[in-house]
């Protein structure tokens, strides 16, 4: 369940030394959401980190605004030089039990020796987190999880020295979609082949989705990815309150396969909103129980959310596959048209509680 309140420790103090090693007139603090100018800056940040590591940026204030705002689950940490200046950013996310997501970022106009005081402050502060989140959940072993582009190696660096381990490399990939591309299935809202039934997840009249179909979404993800990397239980309530969080998330973009009256697989997509161009598509999450693999199931939800995106005359669809993913799944994405875009690295970290 989703607690009222969330698992972290909220005083930065209480979670770092009372020296944490930074420059005289320094600070660390937390974050106000509600404050534009503060969330102006840490989208600087990210979007100046994205450009260093991955060669372009696409972040935004909406995605700053997932981990300043949604504090059930989350706890952000800044660092501030002499003159108040936002330099640094921690949050971590609650993502599950034994999972927490952590998210470190620090200003790349800074010289080396003050950029990498003040990664060790975000390191203390995620160590200590992981222990409190950990100990709230009961847990011995506190995960952390985080992620690095292929080619940044500031960031290995520092990660390699607070003794996280790279563990898995992801291929962001990506499709163009255009507009005849409308016709590769009856339509999008429900059609069946070879026994198969693709639909929408239904709607009430208030234009809420059905419990009982979402419940089967996240019971089809749940079971699909059982014997996928890092795989971690995650109850109805924290998938809902995840998912919902995203800027991109519209109840139109989930689909559920049916095989005799049963689901069996399951698509969950967002929109990815562009400032110059076309919006995108965007494959959050693609599961098929294994009973149900073989029968095309992946490939007509896939073409079912390539459809919707062409009928909404957007130019791409993209999706994340692990490299070494146990079902092959880049061999079908890549006979369907993507092609890897840019590469991601997970990085792990267990902490004892």
């Amino acid at each position: 369940m989703i607690p009222e309140d969330n698992r972290f420790e909220s005083d930065p103090a209480e979670a770092l030394p009372e020296d944490p090693g930074l420059p005289r007139g320094w600070e660390v603090g937390t974050v106000d959401g509600d404050d534009p100018a503060q969330v102006e800056r840490l989208t600087e940040l990210l979007r100046a980190h994205e450009r260093a590591g991955r060669g372009w940026a696409s972040g935004s204030e909406d995605d700053v605004l997932v981990e300043v705002h949604g504090l059930e689950m989350r706890e952000n940490i800044v660092v501030r030089d002499d003159a108040g200046v936002i330099r640094a950013w921690g949050s971590v996310h609650d993502r599950a039990v034994g999972r927490m997501l952590y998210v470190h970022i620090v200003d790349r106009a800074l010289a080396d020796t003050i950029a990498g005081e003040c990664s060790d402050v975000l390191f203390e502060w995620a160590h200590a987190q992981a222990r409190q989140v950990g100990a709230e959940r009961g847990l011995a072993v506190q995960q952390i999880d985080t992620g690095a582009f292929q080619d940044d190696e500031r960031q290995h660096a520092w990660l390699a020295a607070a003794e996280f381990a790279k563990v898995r490399t992801w291929w962001q990939m990506s499709r163009s979609v255009i507009a005849e591309e409308v016709e590769l299935v009856p339509d999008p809202d429900a059609w069946a082949r070879d026994g198969v039934q693709f639909r929408l997840v239904r709607r009430e009249a208030g234009g809420m989705p059905d419990e009982v179909d979402l419940r089967a979404v996240h019971d089809v993800l749940e079971g699909a990815f059982t014997d996928h990397f890092n795989s971690a239980e995650e109850t109805f309530h924290e998938f809902l309150h995840r998912l919902r969080e995203d800027p991109g998330h519209r109840w139109d973009h989930w689909w559920l396969a049916e095989v005799d009256g049963e689901a069996a697989g399951a698509l969950v997509g967002t929109v990815s909103e562009s400032t110059k161009g076309p919006d995108g598509s965007y494959v959050s999450y693609l599961g098929v129980l294994e009973t149900a693999r073989g029968r095309g199931v992946a490939k007509g939800l896939l073409n079912t959310i390539i459809a919707d995106a062409a009928a909404r005359g957007r130019d791409r669809v993209g999706l994340e596959v692990d490299a070494d993913s146990p079902t092959g799944a880049d061999g079908l994405y890549v006979a369907m048209g993507w092609g890897t875009k840019y590469t991601t690295e997970s990085w792990h970290k267990d902490v004892l509680v």
